[in-house]
């Protein structure tokens, strides 16, 4: 049964949202590869919100000033998240210390390979999805990643 995870973590005021998209971008044949690897992924994504937009789409011309923006990763993954995160520290560390530079407390965390308790903590603290009245995963199947891919 795979597990939710909802990272919400909030941006230094005064980023440009596009030096996110950029870091994202370079990384993206990466991440893919190591999620591939790590194979207790069910889906993964990066998001950019703005909590100013009632639609909660980042303005680009003019997210970032006020602190309002948000980084979100959102994935769906099988096994103890205490593993879940040590994969992703090990195949992942680098992308993550490019996305914590942008993130209010992320310095204290980086390198994370170095962090990883407190990257785990922080993780727990910033997670929506084990946030009361967000408890819950919907799955219409009950199979892990590598017996859908064995079954493939």
């Amino acid at each position: 049964m795979a597990n939710p995870l909802c990272l919400m973590m909030p941006v230094l005021p005064g980023t440009n949202p596009i030096s996110i998209a950029a870091a994202l971008q370079e990384y993206q044949a990466k991440i893919n590869a190591a999620l591939t690897d790590i194979g207790t992924v069910h889906f993964a994504r990066f998001t950019l919100l703005d909590r100013s937009q009632a639609n909660l789409l980042p303005n680009i011309g003019s997210a970032g000033a006020s602190g309002t923006l948000v980084i979100g990763v959102i994935t769906e993954y099988d096994g103890s998240f205490n593993s879940y995160i040590e994969d992703f520290v090990a195949q992942l560390g680098e992308v993550f210390d490019a996305l914590l530079q942008f993130v209010v407390g992320g310095k204290a965390l980086m390198p994370v390979a170095d962090h990883v308790a407190a990257f785990e903590a922080f993780i727990t603290a910033n997670d929506a999805a084990q946030q009361v009245p967000n408890i819950g995963l919907y799955s219409a199947y009950p199979q892990t990643v590598q017996q859908i891919l064995a079954s493939s």
